[in-house]
């Protein structure tokens, strides 16, 4: 799973990546401009907003992402934690509100029940089913009627993706930025490899049929 940190004290910023690491890959923005830039790429599993920024301030991310029908869940992180800046934030549609200062625990139990009750697809146990076939978040394994197969790197993180988003049709370039990342160095062909070699992983157990290539757009996940 992919979070957007936009949070101009870069400090902070990086104990908050750091932090949540090792469930959540996270790209960092460090004003309200380069957030909203980020956040229009749509692949993000929840944003953590700060309120003050330059550029943009968090409220003026936050209105212009539901404006443009970015539903992307926000969590507000913030030292304005007056009743006031609340209410404004919920009314321009974010998901939950934290004030500084916070306890790292608390932050990464709220994303996860931010995703949890946003997407409706994980369970409780950072679990993700579709029919027989369950993905455990925590542990990365796949499973098929206790049947376990294996799925190296970042075959796990594309299937994650796709049944995440299943019936959504999904580019290269938004798997390519969610799973690879905008800095990589590769190229947006390595997403063909990934995906053939996780219809051959998923032919064995008769799952393939539901990974299907829209050509010369990207894949989608559905019945």
């Amino acid at each position: 799973m992919k979070i957007l940190i936009i949070e101009d004290d870069k400090i902070l910023s990086k104990t908050i990546e750091q932090c949540t690491c090792q469930k959540y890959d996270a790209d960092r923005a460090f004003d309200g401009a380069e957030g909203l830039i980020y956040a229009r790429q749509n692949i993000y599993d929840a944003i953590i907003l700060d309120l003050m920024m330059p550029i943009m301030s968090g409220y003026d991310v936050l209105k212009k992402m539901r404006e443009e029908k970015i539903l992307t869940p926000v969590l507000i992180l913030t030292a304005k934690d007056g009743l006031d800046d609340k209410v404004k934030g919920f009314r321009l549609g974010a998901d939950d509100y934290l004030s500084k200062p916070f306890e790292i625990a608390e932050l990464i139990a709220r994303i996860d029940a931010l995703i949890r009750r946003t997407s409706g697809n994980y369970s409780e146990n950072n679990i993700l089913e579709f029919k027989d076939l369950v993905l455990d978040l925590n542990n990365r394994k796949v499973k098929v009627k206790n049947e376990e197969i294996t799925l190296p790197g970042k075959q796990f993180d594309v299937l994650e993706y796709l049944i995440n988003s299943k019936n959504t049709i999904i580019t290269k370039d938004q798997i390519f930025d969610k799973i690879w990342g905008f800095d990589s160095d590769t190229s947006t062909n390595v997403i063909e490899v990934y995906t053939s070699g996780l219809r051959k992983e998923l032919k064995k157990i008769g799952y393939d049929q539901y990974l299907k290539t829209i050509r010369g757009v990207g894949y989608i996940w559905s019945e």
